[in-house]
């Protein structure tokens, strides 16, 4: 298990023969990505619950015959539910190999695995609440929501139609999800993030001088 220098292109074995430690990265990083998509999903149960957010009953103008996100929603639960198993840390899981010469091993290969599988998974429920958000704005019109996410949602609408009556959602989703990869939603809102920074700093300096001069 060498060491690869990329810069020097030089590989040094340093006997490394035991990769819990990234292996346990590896499963770190699983749990705080599945966070982000429970996170997002507990915001689709307020989009789409008449009750919490005031909308028309999972986002469709006409119920009944319609049921709007009510699928997309359950597709979220099952991938937050798939991705809480997937958390499951491998690197507890050592099985002895290699006839008792390897008798505690890392599992790190599966936990890489996972984490890969628990992002993929996550991207897919940001392109659902994504979608979700969209079509929330569009039944509020006329009012708008703020600069960087109305852009947003511009963005999306450019390809993807606002909701009127149930079609096939697949292709809606996958091009979300296209949207959400390709990571042009956060050069979208960038400049406005910054933007927002760049006026706290300026406030926060002019209160701490405030304060000071009292």
């Amino acid at each position: 298990n060498p060491l690869v220098f990329v810069d020097s292109n030089e590989i040094v074995s340093g006997g490394n023969f035991h990769g819990e430690y990234p292996a346990k990265a590896l499963d770190y990083l699983a749990i705080g990505v599945h966070e982000i998509g429970s996170l997002s999903e507990c915001r689709m149960e307020r989009l789409v619950n008449h009750n919490m957010s005031g909308l028309p009953a999972f986002l469709t103008p006409e119920g009944g015959l319609n049921s709007g996100f009510m699928i997309a929603q359950y597709t979220a639960a099952a991938l937050v539910s798939e991705n809480k198993a997937l958390c499951h840390p491998s690197s507890v899981d050592s099985i002895s190999t290699n006839a008792g010469q390897e008798d505690h091993v890392s599992m790190g290969g599966w936990s890489a695995r996972k984490a890969l599988k628990v992002i993929d998974n996550v991207e897919f429920l940001l392109a659902i609440e994504l979608l979700m958000a969209c079509q929330a704005i569009d039944l509020l019109h006329p009012l708008t929501s703020t600069p960087p996410l109305q852009r947003v949602h511009d963005l999306v609408r450019q390809s993807i139609p606002t909701w009127d009556k149930d079609r096939f959602m697949a292709t809606d989703l996958e091009k979300a999800a296209r949207i959400i990869k390709s990571g042009i939603v956060w050069k979208t809102v960038q400049p406005y993030i910054q933007n927002y920074l760049d006026s706290y700093s300026k406030l926060a300096h002019a209160r701490l001088i405030e304060r000071e001069q009292h």
